[in-house]
């Protein structure tokens, strides 16, 4: 029975996971407590999982690992700063819509400003990541076999092309520009006041030390379901069929370049809502190079949890998600520990590219 069960976990997740738990178990022996360890492995569960979920669409229709996630982050920059920007007219709208309306009273309190001004961020975010998604997925429609290194490259390049962009858009609110009356964006701008743990905070509770964001769990339990429901609807199916055999599937009357396009586009808007999920939790937007490696953590997450280059699962995002972040939580705090010395963003770094470059390397051998 046991053997049957790491058969099907795999040994490299069962490995994973058991040093995971000798983490937990050595923790309270070198003055590491592990409730306050726990908590931080679930915070950023919680930052990071809708991003790792981004994975499952273009996996799924055979456009393999979005490397190119970059652009839906941009999206979701580009959201957040624009909220921001319009964060007072957001405000009087919604005030104005509640006035003389006893039952919409809530959206002119205080208590709705960063609830609204998330919403606003999404509801910024997600039509301007579904253009670019349309987009990319024509790109990569094109390039049918290099769609993984066409993806690192648009990733890349629409990187740099925004480092240009946010110095010369025409942003005004003081919050976000260089200087009194300057211009260009800075580079790490706060969104305290604005929406800041608007889900880490929802429903939440503490134990002690022990601390759960239920509202950002259950925000990535509604789009996991969505996602789940939606993959076994008549067009998930058929763009599975795409991913699995797209010769069978157009034979079969599916149009393979509409579906693989519509998979790009639901990556794109689903990295786009996940930086947002991440700047409420963070504290801060990171603007410039901030969303430059971002893909890699996410995609060395999902192989992590068991996916390869042509099938991914809610499972394989969870899974991944939770070993990845729990490692790289617990291997600085207990190391510095046991050597009583501050190492712990060259431990993180070690850590993070050895696990990215294990995945990466077994993603290789899963393709051939």
């Amino acid at each position: 029975m046991i053997r049957r069960f790491i058969e099907n976990v795999g040994w490299p997740r069962f490995i994973i996971g058991l040093f995971l738990l000798s983490l937990f178990i050595a923790a309270p022996f070198v003055g590491v407590r592990v409730d306050t360890s726990l908590s931080d492995v679930l915070v950023r569960f919680g930052m990071n999982g809708v991003m790792v979920l981004a994975m499952i669409p273009m996996v799924q229709s055979g456009c393999g690992l979005n490397f190119g996630l970059p652009l839906g982050i941009i999206a979701g920059l580009l959201g957040a700063t624009l909220s921001i920007e319009f964060n007072q007219g957001v405000l009087a709208f919604a005030a104005d819509l509640a006035a003389g309306r006893p039952w919409l009273a809530f959206l002119a309190s205080e208590a709705a400003r960063a609830p609204l001004s998330f919403a606003s961020a999404i509801v910024i975010a997600v039509p301007i990541a579904a253009v670019l998604g349309f987009f990319y997925g024509k790109l990569l429609n094109r390039v049918k076999g290099d769609e993984m290194m066409i993806a690192t490259y648009v990733g890349f390049s629409s990187v740099a092309f925004m480092c240009i962009a946010w110095l010369l858009m025409p942003y005004r609110s003081p919050t976000m520009i260089w200087g009194y009356g300057g211009s260009g964006l800075r580079t790490t701008i706060s969104v305290n006041g604005y929406w800041l743990h608007v889900l880490n905070d929802l429903l939440s509770f503490q134990q002690g030390h022990l601390f759960v964001p239920t509202g950002t769990f259950l925000f990535f339990a509604v789009l996991a379901l969505l996602m789940w429901v939606f993959m076994r609807s008549k067009t998930g199916t058929a763009m599975t069929a795409v991913g699995s055999n797209p010769d069978f599937a157009r034979a079969s009357g599916v149009n393979v370049d509409r579906m693989r396009t519509i998979s790009v586009v639901l990556s794109t808007i689903l990295g786009a809502v996940g930086i947002l999920v991440y700047e409420q939790s963070f504290g801060f937007i990171q603007l410039y190079m901030g969303p430059f490696y971002m893909a890699l953590p996410a995609v060395a997450s999902v192989l992590l949890g068991g996916a390869s280059v042509n099938k991914a699962g809610i499972v394989n995002v969870i899974v991944g998600t939770f070993l990845f972040q729990g490692i790289l939580t617990m291997t600085p705090s207990v190391i510095n520990s046991v050597l009583q010395t501050d190492m712990s963003e060259v431990i993180r770094i070690i850590v993070s590219n050895g696990m990215i470059l294990y995945a990466l390397t077994r993603k290789v051998r899963v393709k051939r």
